[in-house]
């Protein structure tokens, strides 16, 4: 918020200008954008532009977050259910065997003639 201090600063160097009412109305303009302007330029004040362009970007920034938060939530889940059915998620899993069907096994007895 602007200080009571800096605006009265303001309309002092504006009322300063405009006492010299006498000089060419073009001058007092001048005179007093250059007050306005260096009142602005202290304030830091950003244009309308700029600000819709950095709320743009924040917008975006906060739904790769929500994103990135989701895929966190996922991976918790699941190194929650690799914990819950024992398993240590940096070992490496054993490979499920595989036992022959009947019909594999009925024939692995007989040789070729």
């Amino acid at each position: 918020m602007v200080s009571h201090d800096r605006i009265s600063r303001l309309a002092q160097q504006i009322g300063e200008r405009l006492q010299g009412a006498s000089q060419a109305p073009e001058e007092v303009q001048k005179g007093v954008q250059q007050v306005v302007k260096g009142a602005f330029d202290r304030l830091e004040l950003v244009s309308r532009e700029d600000f819709d362009i950095l709320m743009d970007v924040l917008q975006r920034t906060r739904a790769r977050v929500e994103a990135l938060e989701g895929q966190v939530a996922a991976l918790e889940e699941a190194l929650d259910g690799n914990a819950s059915q024992g398993t240590n998620p940096g070992e490496p899993q054993a490979a499920p065997t595989e036992q022959p069907s009947p019909e594999e096994d009925a024939g692995a007895g007989e040789t070729e003639r």
